[in-house]
């Protein structure tokens, strides 16, 4: 149904990820709005579609407790003056886009002022304590959900919920095109090739580096033709992989790439990488892999005992499946002889199973989903959710 009414829709969004999904919401709902305008916090993808942003979105893009502590009163004062503006002259709808600490902070004053909400990217409620959950349903009139565990979920709490699919399902190709990346690094067909994700952040690449290395130097040991590619979003990034490399005499053993996760996981026949997207993006690649993660001692005790953390994976394509689909190393768990024990019949054996397992995963979640995000945000304009 398309409306000829010149609706104000409010958007917020805290960092790169949220800035694209708010974009193709933008897009998708100038096809049911075509009059409306879109205002709030966001970035260059959502400015690039009209967007009028009021603060940077780099100033919301902060991690981690110790991170927040000096940029706090500027939080605050950024949530305090985008909370008034809005009460002030209310948008038609408002749509915080994932940044859960952030977003929901806004939400709940804005529906207590009778505007209408809606949070786009369920935040984790489902993995920490459930009566969180409670909060979520204060500050918003509909959640949206990129994945189908988390819809459930809000079901079991009725909870207002719509599962809209993943973006990245839509983004990548459901066929694989590993022939085509492997020209990029020249790589055979025949080649056997491991990639080696340790994560995108200074203190993942420093725990993990250490583990990933030794498990590497112990399947070289098993399959010397073993081909090992590690990709690394920086150059900072580059300089502690290889700064444990070097302490292990092994930087020879890896080929550096900048970048290119995507390309170097289609090209692999194993994946070794930590938790995260990452994982839901190699399912979807289709590509066999081992989820090993570790925290920093005294942050897995809060984790584990504080927030009582109580799922039984951690792993998307394991949550998503609700079963253990790929190998999940954890904390102690994670030494050198059991990741290279996990890894080893990942590239000696026959996967199609599991590749067409993933295959039917990736056809579920696949649902256009900025239009599915659009069409659910018009049924809460038009008074067709509570």
């Amino acid at each position: 149904m398309i409306s000829n009414e010149p609706l104000r829709i409010a958007l917020i969004a805290g960092e790169h990820s949220g800035d694209i999904l708010g974009a193709g919401l933008i897009k998708a709902l100038k096809q049911h709005y075509p009059n409306a305008t879109f205002e709030g916090i966001g970035g260059p993808r959502m400015l690039a579609e009209g967007f009028k942003t009021h603060f940077q979105m780099e100033e919301l893009a902060v991690m981690g407790v110790f991170e927040v502590l000096p940029k706090l009163f500027r939080l605050l004062s950024i949530k305090k003056q985008i909370v008034q503006r809005f009460i002030d002259n209310p948008p038609d709808i408002f749509i915080g886009i994932d940044a859960p600490d952030f977003n929901l902070r806004v939400e709940k004053p804005l529906k207590a002022a009778g505007i209408k909400t809606v949070h786009y990217v369920s935040p984790s409620v489902w993995a920490w304590r459930e009566k969180r959950v409670f909060k979520v349903a204060e500050a918003t009139n509909l959640v949206l959900a990129l994945l189908p565990f988390e819809k459930a979920f809000y079901d079991k709490h009725n909870i207002p919920c719509a599962f809209v699919g993943h973006t990245l399902a839509d983004e990548l190709p459901l066929e694989d095109e590993q022939t085509a990346s492997r020209t990029l690094f020249d790589l055979s067909a025949t080649d056997k090739v491991l990639a080696v994700l340790p994560g995108s952040r200074g203190s993942e690449v420093t725990l993990l580096s250490e583990p990933y290395i030794q498990a590497v130097l112990l399947l070289k040991a098993e399959i010397p033709e073993l081909k090992v590619l590690v990709p690394l979003v920086n150059e900072k990034r580059k300089e502690e992989f290889l700064a444990v490399a070097n302490k292990h005499n092994a930087a020879d053993v890896f080929t550096l790439v900048d970048g290119k996760s995507r390309e170097v996981m289609t090209a692999s026949d194993a994946v070794l990488l930590a938790s995260g997207t990452a994982a839901l993006e190699c399912m979807l690649l289709k590509r066999p892999m081992v989820v090993g993660y570790k925290l920093k001692a005294l942050t897995y005790h809060l984790v584990t005992r504080l927030f009582k953390f109580n799922i039984e994976h951690f792993s998307l394509p394991n949550l998503l499946a609700g079963k253990q689909l790929v190998p999940e190393l954890l904390q102690n768990d994670l030494t050198p002889e059991n990741l290279a024990a996990t890894l080893k019949p990942l590239l000696e054996d026959d996967q199609t199973a599991l590749k067409q397992t993933f295959y039917d995963m990736h056809k579920s979640l696949r649902l256009d989903a900025s239009k599915q995000a659009a069409l659910a945000v018009s049924n809460v304009i038009e008074n067709k959710h509570d």
